[in-house]
């Protein structure tokens, strides 16, 4: 009976450190989404499925305080299928509509870890074919990882995107300061399509004379004349600033 109970004592302990572990990694991608979410020009995106993470953070906290055990692949079932659907969303984002690459490899992170380990919990008992098939299906899932990490994280957002959210600050009045249409449009450059670099150069021009800032409005048109330009820039980009412009009281 002592034996048995021993035995018992250990299997909770072990079953609290699992849980512990995929609480901090629930944690650490939860709130590490959150903060370079915030760096984006999109930050909602990102900032909604951080604040989901968090909260099955706290879910598993809650179940890992209940005196009735649950299931010890809830936690890789559940990683999986949040991280799972979070690629799909990410990549979408971040090769479609181009507004977000903070999703896609945080999600990876869940994915990858939550698959991994239900390939690992079966390697005992699995024959050689299972066992070659898992490694293999574990270093694609390692892969995709370093890929999305690297088109997301590496790459960055596209100044493409730095534009679209320039437009939408001016509709929302946000001009000025760090999160503001001024600072957007200045980090929409991109060496490869200098057409971009027209497109920010001539919102630069129109909105610093809405503002009476002569000095850099004259700065960004020699720029802008240097990319080509009035001609170099679709006078629909040019009509849409000049119209959200026009909707603010200065």
């Amino acid at each position: 009976m002592m034996i048995s109970g021993s035995l018992v004592g250990v299997v909770t302990i072990r079953r609290s450190e699992v849980m512990l572990f995929w609480i901090g990694l629930f944690l650490g991608v939860g709130s590490v989404t959150y903060y370079l979410g915030r760096l984006q020009p999109f930050p909602e995106i990102s900032g909604r499925f951080a604040g989901l993470v968090l909260v099955l953070a706290l879910i598993l906290w809650i179940s890992s305080t209940s005196p009735r055990q649950g299931s010890d692949q809830f936690p890789e079932v559940l990683s999986v299928v949040v991280g799972g659907g979070a690629v799909v969303l990410g990549v979408w984002n971040m090769g479609v509509t181009k507004e977000d690459v903070i999703l896609a490899p945080l999600g990876g992170v869940l994915f990858c870890v939550g698959g991994i380990s239900l390939l690992a919990g079966r390697w005992e008992e699995a024959g050689q074919t299972e066992q070659i098939g898992s490694f293999i299906l574990a270093s694609t899932l390692v892969m995709l990882e370093i890929y999305l990490v690297f088109r997301g994280l590496v790459v960055g957002v596209p100044g493409i995107t730095w534009s679209k959210s320039g437009l939408r600050q001016i509709h929302r009045g946000l001009i000025h300061g760090p999160n503001g249409a001024i600072s957007h449009f200045e980090r929409s450059w991109d060496m490869e399509e200098p057409w971009i670099n027209s497109m920010s150069h001539a919102a630069l021009v129109l909105i610093h004379g809405k503002h009476g800032n002569t000095d850099e409005e004259k700065l960004h048109l020699r720029e802008l004349e240097k990319e080509g330009g009035w001609g170099s820039v679709d006078s629909s980009w040019a009509e849409a600033i000049e119209a959200a412009l026009s909707k603010l009281a200065l």
